[in-house]
């Protein structure tokens, strides 16, 4: 599998026109118009579906702000002391808010996609977080080496948050393939595979009290 496009993937040719003319014609000195801008185009992942439920067609599917934003919201709510070791609550919840930031240009890529391979779907999401940073930095230095730093932390699993988040990050997608199968009225076995992923412990009987609730609706149906 590999990518068959000629010419390097660039984020700068993603972004809409009206925000391109903003930051080319907002004037250097303009701090907000940069900060201003990042927000814009972070409102990408409010219109973007998740390409998995569109190639199953369900109904009013999910966007990638969706999922990003019920994972934070897991993430807050955890009970540390069910943990084996402790870690920084505050942090696991900023790296599911930036874990697919770069989506917001690059688009949602599923594992099995044919045209665009493992090495290129990091590529691109690495070179938009790049860009996102210099966009942020005009504004707030800090945050802008920060969003660099939290995508990594997720990409390379760097810490015990960032393995936390992986997890939750399966969990919330078998939330979500349960809801879509009670409203779509389908079975979505494939998607129940990446509980196998999970690797701690709390986030294993989250997901297997889930699984447990799962197979006796499909019983009583």
């Amino acid at each position: 599998m590999t990518n068959t496009n000629t010419k390097q993937w660039d984020p700068k040719d993603h972004v809409p026109k009206y925000i391109t003319e903003q930051l080319t014609n907002g004037g250097g000195k303009n701090s907000y118009n940069y900060i201003n801008s990042f927000y814009q185009i972070v409102q990408l992942l409010k219109t973007q579906k998740r390409t998995g439920w569109l190639e199953h067609n369900i109904t009013n599917p999910e966007s990638i702000s969706d999922h990003m934003y019920r994972m934070s919201i897991i993430a807050m709510s955890l009970n540390t002391k069910n943990f084996q070791q402790s870690f920084d609550l505050s942090k696991c919840i900023k790296i599911s808010l930036i874990h697919d930031i770069a989506e917001c240009l690059v688009g949602d890529i599923v594992p099995h996609d044919t045209q665009i391979d493992k090495i290129e779907k990091h590529k691109r999401e690495y070179n938009t977080i790049l860009y996102l940073s210099k966009i942020i930095k005009p504004y707030n230095a800090e945050f802008s080496n920060e969003i660099i730093e939290l995508w990594l932390d997720y990409e390379e699993q760097r810490n015990f948050e960032s393995i936390i988040i992986k997890d939750i990050d399966k969990y919330e997608l078998l939330i979500q393939t349960f809801e879509y199968e009670m409203s779509n009225d389908v079975k979505l076995d494939e998607f129940y595979q990446c509980e196998r992923l999970i690797k701690n412990q709390e986030l294993k009987n989250m997901a297997n009290d889930l699984l447990k609730k799962r197979n006796q609706y499909w019983e009583n149906r």
